[in-house]
């Protein structure tokens, strides 16, 4: 039965992880070079608002489908918890990538998985090895050496990646919590929130939308719900601490999609510290999973023999 369980582990794992790069793909290389490029006009507010609110539309024929599963909702108060952390984290992350190029928000972002590991271990008591502990370190200098004096420009935009990390590491580790509840009961409180949670802000600080603007508006919001969609069947299937670290893929994306939609070229030391995170992350999970092969390959001889010498005790 640990045999069974622990295969059934690795291929949630697996599946798990194939979901997150597809949300890395959807929103790190599309909507957020949308919302960048949409950023130098309109507040973060009104994006996230007409973010959410196209994703409501989008979403409607699935909240008629699933109503009953709606109505029945279990865990009502944690979703709401979930969503305003959503709130602030997305809001944070659109002002951010207006101020920052689009490669070195997502680097300095890189700190998130160290603050979710962090977080799984404390509110999930999820067990972490200490060898993924040593790569999120090292990882974490990384992040260090981007933000050392010569690497990124100090302005708000920092600010604004430090609430990204801390309120979107709250709102993963509430994803988690909710792994029982449903899928689009999930979806539909999560665009709902954001719709009702930005509404107030986005009307205060709202800037008349040119008709041709609707177009990247409209991609931003599919882009951004079906992103979400793949997210939240990563975090249904997988444990935090396995996919936390793969979000460090997502500076390859970004980094393209900067160069090719603006332009952007990371700096020498954005570069050097994003190597040092993946380097760090690819030789933790490696060296991890030679242990896990040779301790199992030591426990399968003496399982041998222990049914071996059982068998021969019958016979006798």
């Amino acid at each position: 039965m640990t045999g069974q369980a622990e295969q059934a582990t690795r291929r949630a794992n697996r599946e798990g992880v194939a979901w997150v790069l597809a949300d890395m793909v959807l929103v790190s290389g599309g909507m957020t070079a949308l919302v960048k490029a949409q950023g130098v006009v309109y507040p973060a507010f009104q994006l996230v608002f007409i973010r959410a609110l196209i994703g409501l539309l989008f979403i409607l024929p699935l909240i008629w489908r699933h109503r009953h599963h709606i109505r029945n909702t279990r865990h009502p108060w944690r979703n709401i918890s979930r969503i305003s952390c959503n709130a602030i984290a997305l809001t944070s992350q659109f002002l951010a990538y207006t101020l920052l190029p689009l490669a070195t928000v997502n680097a300095l972002s890189f700190s998130r998985p160290l603050v979710t590991m962090a977080m799984a271990a404390v509110f999930l008591g999820e067990r972490i090895s200490r060898l993924r502990w040593a790569g999120a370190g090292v990882a974490f200098c990384g992040v260090l050496v981007m933000l050392a004096p010569g690497g990124v420009d100090w302005n708000v935009g920092l600010l604004a990646v430090a609430g990204t990390v801390i309120f979107g590491s709250l709102a993963i580790i509430q994803t988690r919590m909710l792994r029982e509840e449903n899928t689009t009961v999930m979806m539909v409180f999560y665009t709902v929130g954001l719709v009702v949670l930005t509404a107030i802000p986005a009307i205060y600080t709202w800037h008349p939308v040119k008709a041709a603007d609707w177009v990247p508006l409209l991609g931003i919001g599919l882009l951004a719900q079906a992103g979400q969609y793949c997210f939240l069947r990563a975090y249904r299937l997988a444990d935090a601490s396995v996919l936390a670290p793969i979000g460090y893929l997502s500076i390859v994306v970004t980094a393209i999609a900067g160069y090719i939609f603006f332009g952007e070229i990371p700096g020498a030391r954005v570069i050097f510290g994003a190597i040092v995170v993946l380097v760090a992350l690819q030789t933790a999970a490696y060296i991890e999973h030679r242990k896990k092969t040779w301790h199992r390959g030591r426990l399968m001889p003496e399982a041998g023999s222990a049914r071996e010498a059982a068998s021969v005790s019958a016979r006798k």
